[in-house]
């Protein structure tokens, strides 16, 4: 899979990891580019149903709208999993790259040449929500694939700056976009970055993996049933439930900083893309700063849950949007903390022949609550007050707070990364 060669030298060594280890860096850009698609067109579709089309019942508009966007990640964990573990790695991710673009433009033809139904937003959400649910873990499956064993802590904190980076481009240039083209400029700016992706990918020729039945050309490995998977670690499968539970209420910010901004701030959409681009940003330093906090990943996630819980209480205390993007900074600093420490542990701890289904039913966990989230809080929210909501994510969040540090009490000894080599290097992808 990789060729030894000569060391490269200290100047080499110190360049960001998507720049010296070029295929991951294109692969990386690619989800970038999906994630940013995919972002732009769910925070722009619910600001376009709050904001324009929804009317009184735009709290239930809105948390269905979330709701469909996160069905694929739930219903199709079988198909994912089995799909990652007998196909190529590049075929996956360019395919359903390439169907997300195809999805996106046929949806910008028919939103130019007449306004369309709701039931044309929904529709799409579905499908580019499904072509997402096949990308992501797949990615992160792909990963150890791409780089060294020494880079994986720095590829994770890539991988998961993306949703950072999407949440600063797609929560920025939505509600925007809504406001000066309408749903029509939203859904023909994501057929052009999906279509981009899948070329990037396309592009790009991943290293053969011997260990891999996607790629050794032989009988695909025998799969062991995703339940058996879980069952065989326990550690790991307390942790995935507590971050489900915190799921609940914390990704019940999609639904309410959107109806924050219209009945409380009384503002645009400007105001939402702040606030989105705040919790992108505060997610993205989270993601490059989180592997440096000192403490196990069960104390640190601890202790970033309880900090979340009085970021999302500010807004609901303190009617102001300063106060508001400062929620949403801390929030999406703590949420890239906890990212990058946890799938670098799993990354770690799961055996290779069981990461395909592993991480597409950790994906699948934590958005299981998202639809019910999405409802909830959507139907709530055409009955309380979002200030009122703010305050019940915070107090939902805390009790997982103390079940993730109790479970730290029981964490395992977690495998150090293998040291880089130092007078010769395997770095056949920095050529």
């Amino acid at each position: 899979m990789t060729a030894t060669v000569s060391d490269p030298g200290p100047a080499t060594r110190r360049l960001p990891l998507v720049l010296r280890n070029r295929r991951f860096g294109a692969v990386w850009a690619a989800q970038v580019l999906t994630q940013a698609a995919g972002r732009m067109f769910q925070v722009g579709a619910v600001w376009w149903l709050v904001g324009y089309a929804a009317g009184a019942d735009r709290g239930l508009a809105s948390g269905a709208f979330l709701a469909v966007s996160t069905l694929p990640a739930v219903a199709l964990v079988p198909l994912v999993a089995a799909l990652i573990a007998r196909c190529p790695h590049r075929t996956v991710l360019g395919g359903s790259a390439a169907v997300a673009g195809l999805v996106a433009l046929g949806t910008a033809g028919w939103t130019y040449a007449a306004t369309p139904p709701m039931a044309v937003a929904y529709g799409a959400a579905l499908l580019l929500a499904g072509c997402q649910a096949v990308f992501d873990p797949c990615l992160t499956t792909s990963v150890p694939e791409l780089v060294e064993d020494a880079d994986i802590e720095a590829a994770t904190g890539f991988e998961l700056s993306t949703q950072s980076l999407a949440g600063l481009a797609g929560g920025l240039l939505g509600p925007l976009v809504v406001d000066a083209a309408g749903l029509a400029g939203i859904v023909a700016g994501c057929a052009g970055a999906y279509l981009l992706a899948a070329a990037l990918i396309g592009a790009t020729r991943f290293p053969g993996a011997p260990d891999s039945p996607a790629t050794d050309g032989g009988a695909p490995a025998a799969r062991r049933p995703l339940r058996r998977i879980l069952a065989e670690l326990p550690f790991v499968r307390r942790v995935l439930l507590c971050f489900t539970a915190a799921n609940v209420f914390t990704t019940a910010v999609f639904v309410v900083m959107p109806l924050y901004t219209r009945t409380v701030l009384h503002a645009d959409g400007s105001t939402v893309a702040a606030l989105e681009a705040a919790l992108g940003a505060g997610t993205l330093v989270g993601s490059f700063t989180g592997g440096r906090l000192p403490g196990t990943p069960t104390v640190v996630g601890a202790g970033c849950l309880g900090l979340m819980a009085a970021a999302l209480a500010l807004p609901g205390v303190a009617a102001a949007q300063a106060a508001a993007v400062a929620s949403m900074a801390v929030a999406g600093w703590c949420v890239g903390v906890i990212g990058v420490r946890f799938v670098a542990l799993f990354q770690r701890l799961v055996p290779a022949e069981d990461r395909p289904g592993f991480f597409a039913v950790m994906q699948a966990l934590l958005g299981a609550t998202f639809p019910v989230s999405s409802l909830v809080f959507g139907l709530l929210g055409d009955h309380l007050s979002p200030r009122t909501l703010c305050l019940v994510q915070a107090i939902g969040v805390l009790p997982v707070a103390a079940a993730l540090w109790w479970t730290g009490r029981r964490e395992p000894a977690v495998p150090e990364p293998e040291a880089a080599p130092e007078p010769e290097a395997t770095i056949e992808s920095a050529r």
